[in-house]
């Protein structure tokens, strides 16, 4: 797990605990030691195991700022998320337990994270991203480990309707050439989800130093990329995955690709016929009636 003391929910909690009641102190206490369970706690729940009344726990949230425990419980999700270790993960799914119907739950757990998106996700800056695509003629798009998988789907799927788009792996070192050596004011999309690649915050630090716009697609408001971005978009979930949640952020690049699409008019219809003309001059794809 993470350091709870460089966290903002768990030090919020511990510069408060001396002023507050004994009762409040116990409950704080709980939280700071056992963040990973809180998480997944209704307001019964943690009150009965603290041994407290539910107004209790409503009032200590309010102390801490929060509008409500959702607002709070939020907060201490993308603490725990961007810590859990792989065997905690997989304990948090029971994957030892036998008999258990995990399609359907996923299905469930997938749903629930896009409705979740879909009442969260910040429109404007989903369409900033697309301004942005629309005013540098050349992009680089940017991703480590599991978020590359999502770095190439978007940076693939803008070859589609634009020309100037380049694909790196992060975890390539001559990652680092590539941008070092990129042109001028050029625009770079780095991809970044937890548990955040070390590399990409390096290329980050250099990505604004060598002068360029860096925007950045996340799933928490905590990844370290942010700080150095011009643009953030993050792309929330409700659920902490094992391994990680990938319709959301596959739904905001559909998103952001169509609409880029729609704006091209017939300069998209130009292009991507050039585009299937040298697909079918070079035999790239299967056709089911060649000539």
């Amino acid at each position: 797990m993470n350091d709870p003391a460089s966290h903002p929910v768990i030090s919020g909690i511990s510069s408060k605990l001396d002023s507050l009641t004994p009762k409040a102190q116990a409950l704080g206490t709980y939280i700071i030691q056992n963040p990973s369970k809180v998480v997944f706690m209704t307001t019964k729940e943690l009150a009965e195991t603290c041994e407290i009344s539910e107004a209790t726990v409503v009032r200590f949230v309010s102390t801490l700022g929060y509008k409500g425990y959702s607002y709070f419980q939020e907060a201490l999700k993308d603490f725990v998320n961007t810590g859990l270790s792989l065997p905690e993960r997989a304990a948090i799914k029971g994957l030892k337990e036998q008999g258990t119907d995990r399609l359907h739950l996923g299905i469930t757990e997938e749903l629930n994270n896009l409705k979740y998106l879909y009442e969260n996700i910040n429109i404007e800056t989903m369409n900033q991203f697309v301004d942005h695509l629309e005013k540098y003629d050349t992009v680089y798009v940017v991703g480590s480990r599991l978020s590359y998988t999502f770095a190439y789907y978007l940076g693939w799927s803008l070859t589609k309707i634009r020309k100037g788009i380049h694909i790196i792996k992060g975890s390539d070192s001559t990652s680092f050439d590539m941008l070092a050596n990129a042109r001028s004011n050029s625009l770079v999309i780095l991809t970044a989800t937890t548990r955040y690649p070390n590399e990409l915050l390096k290329l980050s630090k250099m990505i604004r130093r060598s002068g360029h716009t860096l925007l950045t697609m996340t799933d928490s408001n905590l990844a370290p990329m942010i700080q150095f971005a011009d643009l953030s978009l993050v792309v929330p979930s409700l659920s902490i995955p094992f391994i990680g949640n990938v319709s959301g952020m596959l739904t905001a690049i559909q998103y952001i690709v169509q609409e880029l699409a729609s704006r091209k008019g017939e300069e998209l219809s130009e292009y991507q016929k050039q585009l299937e003309q040298v697909y079918l001059e070079n035999d790239i794809l299967f056709n089911l009636d060649p000539k």
